[in-house]
């Protein structure tokens, strides 16, 4: 029987209810008393130990409002709230989590090698901007190739604009974009159409507004260590682990997500516990929901490979895959010949460096970088290739610019064109940021909606990020980057529907769909028998990178120029699958060409 939902009453945090009844619940280790606010109404609730205070109310329905008192009258809303009755400073929402009629309840998900992902941002996505209008515009990403759609976090946040990763009440969905069930509609109309649905988790860190931890709770934090963001979460504290793994099984078991990708986890660090806080949500994953494909992502800057290690037959004990920040920025730089900032440690040997990410995954697997003298990253040729996410842009890389520009406002178009063939057609999972499809040329701005003192501090912070850059340097080229809580600064990141049906739209539109079908026609069905060390690099030098890739009895084969000049690189063998701008089998690759072939042969 399939398992969708994990059992209520096992949950530490937030509301539960009962046949007749809802226990509250509440940690608060820093207060002596508490009492629980029901619709107006304060009740006094009664010490459980180890810091919790409970209250069993008969009688309460869905839809009462209700916060808790401390012991000095500060009110605070529940940090596992399902819902808000409006922003994240007012009372929470008692919620059935039951009461959503699910259509698709025999979904299982999709396997592995299937997966083409699609990172979407709820807000921006459409003009409303809401789950309900995302999912309207579900049949278009299905019928593009699309496998996966993931979704930039929706746990709520202050104000009603933002990228979601200052959340503070991470059980409740961003009520900006709809209610609780407005967000399970969106995942049950995707499984209709075959898409599996991440989200997007932040574990790492709470926004600066909103979050009252502190105030009732000081034990939830290590004060000994410190992130960018404050003090560090103390994952070895029985009750603080229960938050986050509730946290992940509510999303897969309530919410029926496939899967979680989570954001940062260089700074999620839980050196006292054994297991780790990552290993052990993952195998709780894994064990709740045994008879699903679930699909776990992680991003990390430290090129490490313990987290994504197969099991002797191939399988995935832990998470599936590392998005690929090596592959994007060696990319980037080969597309815009821009080297500031972090790009500076692929400005040298840059077609080595992309032949091997291509080849074996990671660039830097044990080198120093730039930035520090210390090794970065470990071996990652014992890894399939399906252990890589690799992507031309997303959220971060457009909306970490001063202007948030787009990859194809920087870059050629047909140098867009051969590395999109490359992206698509190389057997590591590729991902695709909403709008790229068609080409779409607004910005994605980074966007808050902070007020004050607050809102001064994040404009005039974000502009002095940009000081450095030779582009920046001017005052008043700085004073033009947008001001983050201008609402225009949101208003002009939603992408331009109209714009995939324009000439250029329609033609980028026909290559995506065009090499994704080709993806799943031939590349998909060899993926799920690719072992490690896959990849060989033939050449790389000049501009004209030569990739093999063994996959399960099938031979993959890459060449690619992307320098202007015409090169030859080494003879392509077996069958053309596709090229791009007059690349052919014989090696002769005009200027920004690239050409995929087939054989069944062994490794050259």
């Amino acid at each position: 029987m399939m398992t969708f939902a994990n059992a209520g009453e096992a949950r530490s945090w937030g509301t539960v209810l009962r046949e007749d009844e809802v226990r509250f619940r509440f940690w608060a280790p820093s207060r002596s008393g508490v009492s629980l606010r029901l619709d107006g109404q304060n009740r006094k609730m009664r010490e459980a130990g180890d810091g919790w205070f409970t209250l069993d109310i008969p009688g309460a329905n869905p839809g009462s409002e209700y916060a808790f008192v401390l012991d000095d009258g500060q009110v605070v809303p529940d940090p596992a709230a399902r819902a808000q009755a409006g922003d994240v400073h007012g009372p929470s929402l008692v919620c059935d989590p039951t009461s959503f009629a699910w259509q698709n309840t025999e979904w299982r998900g999709r396997p592995l090698e299937e997966a083409v992902i699609y990172e979407l941002h709820v807000g921006t996505f459409t003009p409303e901007g809401t789950y309900r209008a995302a999912m309207e515009k579900l049949p278009h990403l299905a019928e593009l190739g699309v496998t996966v759609i993931e979704i930039m976090p929706v746990a709520q946040f202050a104000g009603n604009r933002g990228w979601g990763y200052d959340g503070v009440l991470l059980y409740a969905p961003h009520n900006a974009y709809g209610t609780p069930d407005d967000l399970k509609a969106l995942v049950d109309a995707a499984h209709g159409l075959g898409l599996m649905v991440l989200l997007d988790v932040v574990y790492n860190h709470f926004g600066p507004d909103g979050n009252y931890l502190h105030a009732y709770a000081r034990e939830f934090f290590d004060e000994s260590r410190h992130t960018p963001w404050g003090a560090a979460i103390d994952y070895s504290r029985p009750q603080v682990r229960r938050f986050f793994i509730d946290n992940a099984l509510m999303w897969i078991g309530e919410y029926h997500f496939d899967g979680l990708r989570l954001d940062a986890i260089d700074n999620v660090r839980d050196p006292k516990s054994e297991p780790e806080i990552l290993v052990e949500i993952a195998r709780k994953i894994r064990s709740t929901f045994p008879d699903r494909h679930i699909l776990l992502t992680t991003e990390d800057n430290r090129n490490i490979t313990r987290l994504h290690e197969r099991g002797p037959n191939g399988e995935v004990p832990l998470y599936s895959a590392e998005w690929n920040d090596d592959f994007h920025n060696i990319a980037h730089v080969i597309a815009t010949d821009e080297t500031e900032g972090y790009y500076a440690d692929f400005a040298e040997d840059r077609w080595t460096k992309l032949a091997r990410a291509l080849a074996e995954g990671f660039v830097f697997q044990g080198e120093p970088t730039g930035e520090s003298p210390e090794p970065r990253g470990v071996d990652s040729r014992h890894l399939p290739p399906l252990a890589f996410v690799d992507f031309l842009q997303n959220h971060d890389q457009a909306g970490n610019r001063a202007m948030g520009e787009r990859l194809i406002s920087l870059a050629s178009p047909q140098m867009l064109r051969t590395l999109s063939t490359i992206l698509l057609l190389s057997p590591h999972i590729p991902m695709l940021f909403m709008g790229e499809e068609w080409g779409e040329t607004r910005p994605f701005n980074f966007f808050t909606d902070f007020h004050g003192e607050l809102a001064d501090a994040v404009r005039e912070g974000r502009r002095k990020e940009f000081q450095h850059f030779s582009a920046f340097k001017d005052p008043e080229q700085r004073a033009r980057i947008p001001d983050p809580n201008d609402p225009a600064t949101f208003e002009a990141s939603k992408i331009d529907w109209q714009a995939r049906d324009t000439p250029p739209g329609s033609e980028w539109l026909a290559l995506h769909r065009t090499l994704l079908e080709i993806r799943h026609r031939v590349i998909v069905p060899r993926l799920a028998g690719t072992g490690p060390r896959a990849g060989r690099t033939l050449a790389a030098k000049d501009g004209v990178i030569a990739v093999s890739w063994a996959l399960d009895r099938l031979m993959l084969h890459m060449r690619a120029n992307l320098d202007q000049t015409p090169r030859r690189g080494p003879r392509l063998r077996g069958s053309l699958l596709h090229a791009e701008n007059g690349a052919g089998l014989s090696g002769e690759l005009p200027g920004l060409s690239v050409a995929f072939a087939t054989e069944t042969a062994h490794m050259p």
